[in-house]
């Protein structure tokens, strides 16, 4: 019995592959967690090449690559210890490509012998037709053959891939009469790029999950598939999955902004890339606290139907040296592992301050966090799109402001009347009351400087009121709590003036100053 059939990878990798086992190459390091895709890949590398392939397991010891679990005749039990199956390598006589799956273990420092017969047996390797290629989930290489081991990424499924993959469960469920198949082009697409960043396990998996819950597949079953992406967050352990429904027009105002995202909410698309358009790298909202940055940030993740990953940069910093580092770089993998995607670094400014400094207290920890984040935003190829959102610009390093890294900056400033009146209009309706019974525009006249998050304060507070005095909400209690509230802006009044002579010429206002009732 042979490996279950895999749609086959992305020819550059197999090719890559192919090309390092003709020129004798003695170890190749795969990382993926896909064994059957790369196995399957490695099977036709041997067949094209007439090379004989095995595969070893610490359970199983080495067989014929794609002997099933059942059938134990053509297993060496001895082999199950890796000294043992290493010898055998090189007792095989005939061309030969050997895969050790999950060898990463035996790779750490307390396994010396392993570590020194793959030493021994690079050499000889190079002087036949054998390969040895550890297909493996994690790195793990030591020191003294890492000059002997070419390590290659083995790619997460393509765009086609998963397409090959849902036109044949469609095929499958055909003959199911109760099943609904409705995927116009458009449902099609939208759930092919909820999709991508999945494993073809994981995508084959939810899919069958849709089906035998609803009985139906549709485009409309985006957020089962977010779903799925959100397990492969819990098990980081390094961001946060935000399951929202906020949208647009929970935001008031910010007529700038939302028009700037509204037109690269296509821009993830296949037709955006054959039309040469990039992918959107990311945004910065730098702007007064409670003016709708976060409330920005989780309505993207509604509006280009992409997951939202809360990124912390507190989850980061370990307790042991190197950890921070290697925490980011998982985080980033993770991120990138299920994109398209939204990355949400809230109140980056408090998360990097001080790396100027770095380098006395935490021995430069911050500093190389902060340098690792940067690199990989001016570098990224993954469609993840970075929101991030500041208050204090005296704490944002001048690095994360250079052209290139993000594609714009926006000043969030305190919203104008005519904004304030939307605000009342959205927070009363929240609130389950009629606007019209309102007078919206007294109400944003006696609101000067109040940010959208202390208007919904105010109207909870004369809540409050209206309820103890046993009348109903109106005007004059909206009126009477705003008069009682002292707006952050009064407080805080130089550092807002501080912040607004920053943001002219170096920012651009996500708001339309033109804009009126």
């Amino acid at each position: 019995m042979g490996v279950t059939p895999a749609n086959p990878p992305d020819s550059a990798i197999v090719g890559e592959i192919e090309t390092l086992i003709r020129a004798r190459y003695p170890i190749l390091y795969i990382l993926s967690s896909e064994e059957i895709r790369a196995q399957t890949a490695i099977m036709e590398i041997g067949q094209r090449r007439q090379k004989k392939v095995f595969e070893w397991t610490c359970t199983a010891g080495i067989a014929p690559a794609g002997t099933s679990i059942q059938s134990q005749k053509s297993r060496n039990a001895a082999t199950k210890d890796p000294l043992v199956a290493l010898d055998q390598v090189i007792e095989q006589v005939e061309p030969a490509l050997f895969i050790f799956k999950d060898f990463h273990p035996f790779l750490t420092r307390n396994h010396h012998a392993i570590i020194r017969k793959l030493k021994d047996i690079s050499l000889h390797l190079k002087n036949s037709y054998k390969t040895i290629i550890l297909l493996c989930p994690l790195l793990e290489i030591p020191i003294e053959i890492e000059k002997e081991i070419t390590v290659l990424s083995f790619p997460l499924p393509t765009r086609n891939d998963l397409s090959a993959l849902l036109d044949k469960i469609v095929a499958d469920v055909r003959q199911f009469k109760q099943v609904r198949i409705s995927l116009d082009d458009s449902g099609r697409e939208r759930l092919l790029q909820a999709a991508l960043g999945l494993s073809l396990s994981e995508a084959e998996n939810v899919f069958a999950r849709i089906i035998v819950k609803d009985e139906q597949l549709s485009g409309d079953d985006v957020q089962a598939v977010f779903a799925e992406k959100q397990q492969i967050i819990r098990k980081s352990g390094l961001l946060e999955y935000y399951s929202t429904e906020e949208s647009f027009s929970s935001v008031g105002g910010l007529g700038v902004l939302k028009e700037w995202l509204q037109k690269r909410s296509l821009a993830f698309t296949p037709e955006a890339r054959a039309f040469g358009l990039p992918a959107p790298k990311g945004i910065l909202m730098l702007g007064v606290q409670g003016c709708g940055k976060s409330l920005c940030a989780k309505a993207v993740s509604t509006l280009w139907q992409m997951p939202l990953l809360r990124f912390d940069i507190g989850r980061m910093f370990g307790s042991f040296v190197g950890s921070s580092e290697e925490n980011i770089r998982r985080a980033i993998g993770v991120a990138e592992s299920i994109a398209p995607a939204i990355l949400w670094v809230d109140e980056i400014d408090k998360a990097f301050a001080g790396t100027q400094g770095s380098g006395h207290g935490d021995s430069g920890t911050a500093a190389r966090v902060f340098g690792t984040f940067l690199t990989w935003l001016s570098e990224k190829t993954a469609p993840v799109f970075v929101v991030a959102t500041a208050n204090d610009i005296s704490n944002l390093p001048p690095e994360l402001l250079r052209k290139g890294r993000l594609d714009e900056i926006f000043f969030v400033d305190l919203p104008n009347e005519f904004e304030r009146s939307i605000i009342f209009r959205i927070h009363l309706v929240k609130k389950g009351r009629d606007p019209s019974n309102f007078d919206l525009q007294a109400c944003a006249q006696g609101s000067h400087d109040f940010s959208g998050a202390e208007i919904e304060e105010s109207i909870n507070s004369a809540l409050y009121d209206a309820f103890d005095a046993g009348h109903e909400l109106c005007t004059e209690g909206v009126l009477g709590a705003l008069q009682q509230t002292v707006p952050l802006a009064k407080t805080m009044d130089e550092q807002i003036r501080k912040l607004r002579g920053w943001a002219v010429g170096r920012a651009r206002s996500a708001s339309n100053s033109q804009e009126t009732p």
